[in-house]
């Protein structure tokens, strides 16, 4: 039975293959794998483990010589994400009715989801479309999980003042010590950096898995059309963004594209932000909902618009992610 080969034919089946399979799962049967010891360690709960031994991984992969490249990359993707998410939110604010909503949507909805992106997912398609300096890229975008961001574009719209605290110094550098630890091994012993190179492939099916197990598709029902709307405007508004951003810099443009999701934690935002601001408490039951709809419509469409991207640009010609790999000097 050829599995690899099977998954591999599927746009982005490395990583979407396990995570539909796990959200199928989790929705229908959520205690199935949480039955405690290695099962729910693996299988339910290893996704940020299996994600930092990832970008040990990847890490160990990059020259230093390089790491200028993976920084401006990350800044890049987090300026475009942050940038349209906000004006797209900012929209919503000028348009919206005497219920505070437009299009039935939330306008805190919209910047909390637009603004956050799933950097497992981001993590999991350029691992398999992009080279080392765009994996590296996730130690910046890891930034705009929470909801710092949204506070930012928030005080900019002068909707209520900065809240301090919800930017943590010691938070984003735990997310880039990792990836620090493989450079320095990697670029100490060349032979560590080979024995390393094999985990940046072999490990997506497992997180992707575990990133699965956090998805239940009745997020979407209940989140109704408006949060499904959330997700696609996510998905092709701020990965088309991003695409045509890296394009421009002549980067890989998949590896900007993969920018159009929402993470999980960004359902926690809207009650975060009406804590610190009671004018938006009114809403705050139905953005969750209706980030949790965006989170889970794009963690199960961004996988298809990106293999729609690699087969459109392979028909032009264009190898991916062959002609954007970045050779060391």
């Amino acid at each position: 039975m050829k599995i690899k080969a099977t998954l591999e034919r599927i746009p982005g089946g490395m990583m979407v293959v396990p995570l539909l399979l796990a959200a199928t799962i989790n929705s229908l049967a959520p205690d199935l794998l949480r039955i405690g010891n290695f099962t729910q360690a693996l299988f339910v709960d290893g996704a940020s483990t299996l994600i930092a031994l990832f970008l040990l991984c990847t890490g160990a992969q990059i020259n230093f010589r390089n790491v200028g490249v993976s920084l401006g990359k990350g800044a890049t993707l987090l300026a475009t994400k942050w940038l349209v998410g906000a004006i797209v939110g900012l929209l919503a604010f000028m348009l919206m009715d005497e219920n505070g909503l437009w299009m039935g949507l939330a306008p805190i909805a919209i910047i909390a989801a637009m603004t956050n992106s799933n950097g497992g997912l981001y993590v999991a398609l350029v691992g398999q479309y992009g080279d080392k300096t765009d994996r590296a890229a996730y130690s910046l975008l890891a930034l705009n999980d929470g909801p710092f961001f949204t506070m930012v574009a928030l005080a900019i719209f002068g909707a209520m003042g900065f809240v301090d605290g919800m930017f943590s110094f010691v938070s984003f550098v735990s997310v880039l010590l990792p990836i620090i630890v493989g450079m320095i091994l990697g670029n100490l012993d060349e032979e560590m950096r080979k024995f390393l190179d094999k985990g940046s492939s072999m490990l997506i099916p497992f997180f992707a898995f575990a990133l699965g197990m956090g998805i239940d598709f009745g997020s979407i029902i209940e989140g109704g059309l408006a949060g499904i709307v959330l997700g696609l405007l996510t998905v092709f508004v701020t990965g088309t963004a991003g695409y045509f951003v890296f394009k421009a810099f002549k980067w890989n443009p998949i590896a900007g594209a993969a920018e159009g999701s929402t993470a999980g934690n960004a359902v926690a935002t809207p009650a975060a932000i009406a804590a610190a601001s009671t004018a938006f408490a009114a809403n705050v039951e139905l953005a969750t909902i209706q980030v949790a709809a965006s989170v889970v419509t794009t963690a199960i469409l961004l996988p298809f618009y990106i293999g729609f991207l690699v087969k459109r640009l392979e028909k032009k010609g264009v190898k991916i992610p062959d002609d954007y790999i970045i050779e060391e000097s």
